[in-house]
């Protein structure tokens, strides 16, 4: 496993040592021995899934106070445009956004700490997206940012016409009003 550095503070791309041969492929997605050596101290209690077609992007999301979340996130099969946000006031990198291109062929994970809003614009058929999380779910801590904010300067890769967005996240408030 090899861990690249952002221009982020503290968020990370993980790329997994891949063993390929004629059978397929294999690799470790997490291993808690090797994250320890790492130093990297994180409790992921519990993992999640998705499956979604070409078009949907689900986000920008994060859950507030004792409930935030760090997440690893990955793709298993597909490809995503995975956006992140910076909402540490404390960092200089507050509201400055984040993407990265994860796919089942990079198999690159993203390491994102608490703080962050996340979410990802989905670029293949068919894509199935995996997150650890070190807190639970709290239905009265979520929260968003409407991914289509224009002040953050997020191309989602998929035209306008063709985006599919929830109810739920076509009212969440733009950065400037949180």
């Amino acid at each position: 496993m090899t861990i690249f550095p952002t221009d982020i503070a503290d968020l990370l791309i993980i790329q997994p040592q891949i063993f390929q041969d004629n059978r397929g492929y294999f690799f470790e997605c997490f291993t808690q021995k090797k994250w320890a050596n790492l130093e990297l101290e994180y409790n992921w209690i519990q993992d999640n899934e998705s499956k979604s077609s070409y078009g949907v992007i689900r986000g920008l999301h994060f859950q507030t106070g004792d409930h935030a979340q760090a997440k690893l996130v990955r793709v298993i099969h597909g490809k995503v445009l995975d956006v992140v946000v910076d909402l540490r006031k404390e960092q200089p990198t507050y509201g400055k956004s984040y993407s990265i291109i994860l796919s089942g062929e990079n198999k690159r994970q993203l390491l994102i700490p608490r703080g962050f809003a996340h979410g990802y614009g989905v670029l293949e058929d068919e894509t199935i997206f995996a997150y650890k999380c070190d807190n639970y779910y709290h239905k009265d801590s979520e929260s968003g940012i409407h991914c289509e904010d224009v002040s953050l300067e997020i191309d989602w890769l998929i035209p306008a016409e063709k985006r599919i967005i929830s109810e739920k996240d076509l009212v969440l408030p733009l950065l400037k009003n949180l």
